[in-house]
């Protein structure tokens, strides 16, 4: 084993923080935005979206204060590209997901062979982006 960079890791969680942070208001405002026929079952999944973001960013905060970090007050920037159709708010969820796969990927890389514990939270965390994007592109399939 070799031994765990807390500063990196801390920095890397606190942006992990900020995006999951991110992500409650981004999928909250989709819950919202969506309208037409198909209208109740993808605010549903939006909602829950947002939900797990929130809870990811609680299990990250706790993680940094049993590092002895401080957890971030600041979210990630949100753009609004006022395209709200269901089509263009899943592209954008697939974009968001896959920026938090990549996050969490390069948490993975900082932590294995330093701390057993985060390499299978950050695994864990990984496998679950990896399942948002694939739902997401199943949602996209009839858009194509």
């Amino acid at each position: 084993m070799r031994e765990l960079d807390h500063e990196k890791t801390i920095d890397l969680l606190n942006a992990i923080m900020e995006f999951e942070l991110a992500g409650v208001v981004r999928y909250t405002h989709y819950s919202l935005m969506v309208t037409g026929p198909n209208r109740i079952p993808i605010v549903d999944f939006f909602k829950a979206q947002a939900s797990e973001s929130l809870l990811h960013a609680q299990q990250v905060g706790e993680i940094l204060t049993g590092l002895d970090g401080h957890p971030t007050l600041r979210i990630a920037p949100l753009e609004e590209t006022d395209k709200h159709s269901v089509k263009d708010i899943l592209e954008e969820s697939v974009l968001h997901e896959t920026n938090a796969l990549n996050m969490y990927k390069k948490l993975l890389d900082a932590v294995t062979d330093a701390s057993i514990y985060l390499e299978e939270f950050a695994r864990t965390m990984i496998g679950q982006e990896e399942m948002h994007n694939l739902e997401l592109k199943k949602m996209l399939r009839d858009f194509s």
